[in-house]
């Protein structure tokens, strides 16, 4: 006989079992949320924390103060380009609670069009929107006192140029985005703007920014470092004043000048005419202005060439300074005739001096036949490989030089490829500065390394950078190549370049009149103008002169460089549109004590 369990005690167990189930149960769903609660508050913490905050939370970038840009003022370093804090007015469109009210509070206090407000505080699918720029402090209190829902202002700085045009194309100018164009504005701007932070403003229901505080900032900007210029601002005022006068004088399209420092590169001065007011940058025509032409405007140098061309020579030791040489008056060249813009009293005995102080074409064609083989006539691949090695290697032309300026030009060098048509015509004319082209300041580089004993400085128009933190980095005169010419050549070019000089002053020219005791010499070039379709303009000329002032004969002190671009004179373009700017720049120089006298 069986025995049976009673009925309750099968119904107890059972009760058991079930409270078991659910005790489990209960605890993997409280585990389950203990783990989902962990996960969301520790592990991914940040990102629901943004999340809850994103109807709280504006964010926007902090700019950087841009570093101010100084130069040279007699003994002491002043700033002439500065910084003034307006302010940003920005909306989040979808806060705005009284689209009218605010639109009109805005046209009343910044002027302008209600609608066109109005429509901005309803852009769709954005949160941040610019309503204006360069609000004064006054107009951002005013706009602010309201406490509209959504609407802010954020501190910016704007640049201000106090001298107004003064060495503005060096300069270049920041536009309403904050980034810099042209010249040192634009070369270094990330130098000069910094790093900007981000902000993340915490708002109440309402859309208005609580109490900042630092726990705001998620990045602190970093501000612009300030730049030193080597700029002179004395010769930089009186330079500009010369060009704009012989500007007018000879009714040009446009004159450059530099003044550099031959012994390290630097720039002391640099302008053109016309020019322009940085501040007022938004209401000129005509973009061209905005480029400083020295560097950006790339012409056929003419017979300044002849200075290189001479020195490239001497170096090779294909001719002597005191040589004498019998000139026809005229060469054929790839059945082309070289001929001088006068004859200079024919077929004739001339000298090296009388190369360049008549500016003798074919004198500069004799030399390149001088480097193809000594007491030749004809030019051979050679003399071509050995000019162009000197153009290109020697003195760095065809590329760019690295000064700090937007948009340089890189000239042109002809290739020496001897299979090429008329390749000896096309030397020989790049011997006296045809069919190649050169900035002023590839020029004023080139000649100051043979001037200087055989270094080519890159030409540079900054002496230090002072980051934020007020750490000073000078930037030191910086070699791109060395021997350049052997050291003996800058002292045989030297008396050359003098006699030119004394030429012109003999020769009636009473502006280039100046103190025995202080160094000059120089050398006019007239160009002419190629035309777009091939050949040359028959009556436009460019006048270009090269020259130092001050200094010994072993150590010229200023190297000058003056492109006048179609000037409208009687004369030769080079005498009567380079020259006199020389002759200016160079009694300015010494009447005010930055040229030193010869010891």
């Amino acid at each position: 006989m069986t025995l049976m369990q009673p009925k309750a005690s099968n119904d107890f167990q059972r009760t058991i079992a079930r409270s078991r189930v659910l005790f489990t149960l209960l605890v993997l769903v409280v585990s389950i949320f203990v783990v989902k609660l962990f996960y969301m508050q520790v592990i991914r913490y940040s990102y629901y924390h943004t999340a809850a905050l994103s109807d709280q939370l504006a964010q926007h970038e902090i700019p950087a103060t841009r570093g101010l840009i100084e130069a040279h003022q007699g003994n002491s370093i002043v700033p002439i380009v500065l910084n003034q804090t307006l302010y940003t007015m920005y909306a989040d469109p979808t806060m705005i609670k009284n689209v009218s009210q605010v639109a009109g509070t805005l046209a009343s206090v910044l002027g302008g069009n209600e609608a066109t407000f109005a429509a901005k505080l309803q852009t769709k699918n954005t949160r941040y929107v610019v309503l204006a720029q360069k609000v004064t402090q006054v107009q951002e209190t005013a706009l602010l006192k309201p406490k509209y829902p959504g609407l802010g202002g954020l501190a910016q700085d704007y640049r201000t140029y106090p001298d107004g045009s003064l060495a503005s194309q060096l300069l270049g100018f920041v536009n309403n985005n904050g980034k810099g164009e042209y010249g040192i504005e634009q070369y270094l701007n990330g130098t000069l703007a910094g790093t900007p932070g981000e902000l993340k403003a915490v708002t109440d229901i309402n859309g208005v920014p609580l109490a900042a505080d630092s726990s705001n900032t998620l990045v602190a900007p970093k501000d612009g470092s300030n730049v030193v210029l080597s700029i002179n601002m004395g010769m930089q005022e009186q330079m500009e004043q010369i060009l704009q006068s012989e500007y007018q004088k000879t009714k040009s399209q446009g004159i450059s000048a530099i003044i550099m420092d031959p012994s390290t590169g630097k720039i002391a001065s640099m302008a053109n005419y016309p020019t322009y007011d940085p501040s007022n940058y938004s209401s000129v025509s005509d973009p061209t202005l905005f480029q400083n032409a020295a560097v950006t405007n790339a012409i056929e140098p003419g017979s300044t060439m002849k200075t290189l061309t001479t020195s490239a020579a001497l170096d090779t030791g294909s001719i002597t300074p005191n040589e004498t040489f019998f000139d026809p008056a005229h060469w054929v060249v790839d059945n082309f005739n070289i001929t001088d813009i006068e004859q200079d009293g024919g077929a004739r005995q001339q000298s090296i001096a009388s190369i360049l102080a008549l500016s003798l074409n074919t004198g500069a064609t004799w030399e390149l036949m001088q480097m193809s083989q000594l007491g030749g006539t004809t030019i051979n691949d050679k003399g071509i490989q050995t000019w162009h090695d000197y153009m290109v290697n020697h003195y760095r032309l065809g590329q760019e030089t690295g000064i700090e300026q937007g948009y340089e030009e890189t000239g042109y060098v002809p290739p020496a490829n001897m299979s090429s048509p008329a390749i000896s015509l096309t030397y020989a004319e790049t011997s006296f500065g045809q069919g190649v082209t050169l900035t002023a300041v590839q020029l004023a580089s080139a000649l100051s390394s043979v001037l200087n004993g055989g270094t080519y400085y890159q030409p540079s128009l900054v002496d230090e950078t002072i980051s934020a933190d007020g750490k000073t980095t000078t930037d030191a005169p910086k070699v791109l190549e060395k021997n350049v010419v052997s050291s003996k050549v800058g002292p045989e070019l030297v008396p050359l370049m003098q006699n030119v000089v004394t030429t012109y002053l003999h020769e009636g020219f009473g502006f280039m009149n100046f103190p025995s005791n202080f160094l000059v010499g120089g050398k006019t070039g007239t160009a002419q103008i190629a035309q777009p379709g091939g050949g040359y303009y028959a009556n436009l000329y460019n006048g270009t002169y090269v020259g130092f002032v001050g200094g010994t004969v072993n150590k010229p002190q200023y190297v000058i460089v003056v492109y006048n671009i179609k000037p409208n004179v009687t004369g030769y373009a080079g005498s009567y549109g380079g020259q006199p700017v020389f002759a200016d720049l160079a009694h300015m120089l010494i009447n005010d004590g930055y040229a030193t006298p010869m010891s």
